[in-house]
């Protein structure tokens, strides 16, 4: 099977590129605008996904059956103040990939948010109505929609709160920021009024190749399945890596001035992915084991 990974140089991209890379079974390309840190055996291929030449030509020259699309604008706020920005990158990018992949009949394995929705409650399964309370939400919803009209083979694997470690990685998720603050000794206010399924980087890359092999279609909730708040997240973090707890503040999110609404309440149902995937994720105390193994070695 021959699949193609967008977005190869980031946190979840960089887990698929190892995931794959030494499977023999697996004809795997990595694309991104830059090159990936690390990438031993698998061919690379540059590819922007906003530009329409790039994402046809090379789809259309390395003819993939699954493409796995990870790339994307997620930072919450930065979506919010550049919009433009925003939709280019997580919603015409998809209409480029639809478009490439209907000309090859490639299945498109799309990553999707728990931002689809507005926090009123949650866990939340599959049939959940989104409505999404920010722009980045907005666009990814959007993405979906351009997803499920076309005509391709498609699977969408919805995902929360996503934390993990790569070497050299440019940017931070909860549990680094935690880590790292209270080894610095600074004090941290962290939230205690919204609830998450926090995903283990690793679990979400396992959960797309899960997809890949069997071409499973629909959409599918992959995360981790225990329900925390980012307080307690960090209280949890602060245990496991022998770190002061007093540092921790708890607050609310009046706390924060920030740009874009964040939904209260998400959080997965995994359910469907379990029965019909095989997927099992981690504990989060097995995944703080995982990045420090990772952080001992400096390797992912």
């Amino acid at each position: 099977m021959r699949i193609l990974v967008t977005g190869s140089n980031g946190l979840v991209g960089q887990k698929l590129v190892r995931l794959l890379d030494p499977d023999s079974g697996v004809d795997l390309v990595a694309t991104a605008k830059q090159p990936v840190k690390g990438l031993t055996k698998s061919p690379f291929h540059p590819m922007d996904v906003t530009n329409h030449g790039q994402v046809m030509g090379t789809i259309q020259s390395i003819r993939p059956e699954v493409v796995i699309h990870t790339a994307a604008m997620t930072q919450v706020d930065q979506c919010e103040t550049e919009q433009e920005a925003c939709w280019l990158n997580n919603v015409t990018a998809v209409e480029h990939l639809v478009t490439a992949c209907a000309t090859v009949g490639a299945h498109l394995i799309h990553i999707s948010t728990d931002f689809i929705f507005d926090g009123s409650y949650g866990p939340l399964d599959e049939s959940a109505v989104p409505h999404p309370i920010s722009y980045y939400g907005e666009s990814k919803l959007a993405a979906e929609k351009v997803v499920t009209a076309s005509s391709i083979p498609w699977t969408i694997i919805r995902t929360v709160l996503v934390y993990g470690y790569n070497p050299g990685m440019s940017r931070t998720n909860i549990v680094l920021w935690v880590k790292k603050s209270l080894e610095e000794g600074k004090t941290i206010q962290v939230v205690d009024d919204q609830w998450r399924t926090p995903t283990l980087a690793e679990d979400l890359a396992t959960g797309c190749v899960l997809a890949a092999r069997k071409k499973a279609r629909g959409t599918f909730h992959i995360s981790g399945d225990e329900m925390m708040t980012p307080y307690q997240i960090a209280l949890k973090t602060a245990d496991f890596f022998g770190l002061d707890k007093g540092l921790i503040r708890r607050a609310d999110s009046s706390t924060f001035t920030q740009p874009a609404r964040r939904p209260p309440k998400t959080g997965f149902i995994i359910d469907k992915a379990r029965i019909e995937l095989g997927y099992n994720p981690h504990t989060f105390v097995e995944g703080l084991a995982i990045i420090a193994r990772q952080l001992k070695e400096n390797i992912s």
